[in-house]
Parts: structure tokens; sequence; C-alpha cells
């Protein structure tokens, strides 16, 4: 069977069992351009809200072990 086939049966199965194909865009780590604009944005963090942040997600995660 061809791998053109394969995939057609492949993805026939999927829909069958509900599932449909989602195509995601994400940004591309190795272009400079992130890079500058990661550096860009984290130096805007502020130590304060991310740890208040950080403490409110392991507040809730503790919660979802109970």
């Amino acid at each position: 069977m061809a791998t053109v086939n394969r995939m057609q049966t492949y993805r026939a199965k999927l829909r069958q069992q509900g599932l449909r194909p989602v195509q995601i865009w994400v940004a591309d780590q190795r272009n400079e351009n992130f890079r500058d604009e990661l550096k860009r944005q984290i130096q805007l963090l502020d130590d304060k809200d991310e740890h208040e942040s950080l403490e409110f997600i392991a507040q809730v995660s503790d919660m979802s072990d109970q």
C-alpha cells in the first residue's frame, strides 16, 4: 500500500473516532527575532508578580492531588 493510501486510511480511522486534524503554528525558536523578543519579554518580568503566579500554580496543583 502506498504511503498516501496508508495516510488516508489512518486519517479516516481517526475521523471515525470523532477526531479532526488541526494545524498549529508556533514561533520558530531558531529565528533570531524570536530570541530578541524573548529577551525583551524576560526583562519586563516583575519578580513579585512571577512569585505570586508560581505560588498560585503550586496551590492549585496541590488541590488537584487531594
